[in-house]
């Protein structure tokens, strides 16, 4: 089924040193800009990040600092890739929730403006997770074969639950065993939160509390807010620095908390 479209629809995808917005930067950019008559226009880049790409991540993508030495930075050619997304919507996997979020932060760091109101916004993870459910009844259905009845009583809930992970444990014997110590860590969110929601996060090297905060707010008009909390002499109390930047009706991923 072909897509309709009123105007370009760019499809794009980033390679990065990290996943913090703000602080890590694009090594790789790729976009599929598909027009309204059906052609397809790509824009491809490697860039040098101005800073160390760690091991781990090389690992993760394939780019080493070796092989972007020689690249251009993100400042060269910001101006390019402004002028290729012109006009257009915008489409990705998980693009609301990081590569809308980190392109826009990076045009800002180098003096682009980029206007994000009227955009439309394609997540197709989203489009995923909404028709393909991740939830305990798509779970207990996958691994045990069984429908659950009865769901959101807390009974039967614990019970599939239980179940679940009998399954999971004879699924995949070669990446998970039957040991609590071993589940505990294989399923920790973040063994640096300092509390359970995950929102503050201990920096031993900077020894800080921080978190990134977003939010819409006065009549539509976006703020964004990246909080330090540093620790007073006394060790008990904290003192706040505030940075903010304002956007023009930003994406559905500036209404979210993403942990530094």
């Amino acid at each position: 089924m072909d897509l309709s479209l009123s105007r370009p629809l760019a499809f794009f995808d980033l390679e990065t040193t990290g996943l913090k917005i703000g602080g890590d930067r694009i090594v790789e950019i790729a976009i599929l800009k598909l027009l309204p008559n059906g052609e397809k226009i790509h824009y491809h880049r490697r860039l040098n990040p101005e800073i160390p790409i760690p091991e781990a991540i090389s690992k993760i993508h394939g780019i080493t600092n070796e092989m972007v030495a020689n690249e251009p930075s993100f400042e060269e050619v910001a101006g390019e890739i402004f002028l290729f997304l012109e006009n257009c919507d915008f489409a990705g996997y998980n693009s609301n929730y990081f590569d809308i979020p980190f392109l826009v932060e990076e045009l800002l760091r180098v003096g682009v403006e980029f206007e994000l109101d009227g955009r439309r916004f394609v997540d197709v993870q989203a489009i995923f997770h909404k028709n393909e459910p991740r939830d305990l009844k798509a779970a207990y259905r996958f691994y045990c074969h069984k429908e659950l009845t009865n769901a959101h009583s807390a009974v039967a809930d614990i019970t599939a639950t239980y179940e679940i992970l009998l399954s999971q444990l004879d699924r995949y014997p070669e990446t998970i065993k039957p040991d609590v110590d071993f589940l505990h860590r294989y399923t920790a969110k973040n063994n640096k939160s300092v509390d359970l929601a995950g929102r503050i996060v201990y920096n031993e090297k900077n020894s800080r509390f921080q978190f990134w905060k977003t939010q819409r707010t006065f009549g539509g008009r976006g703020v964004s807010v990246r909080a330090f909390l540093l620790p007073m002499d006394d060790g008990r109390r904290f003192s706040r620095v505030h940075q903010t930047r304002h956007y023009q009706n930003p994406p559905p991923t500036f209404r979210k908390i993403t942990v530094s």
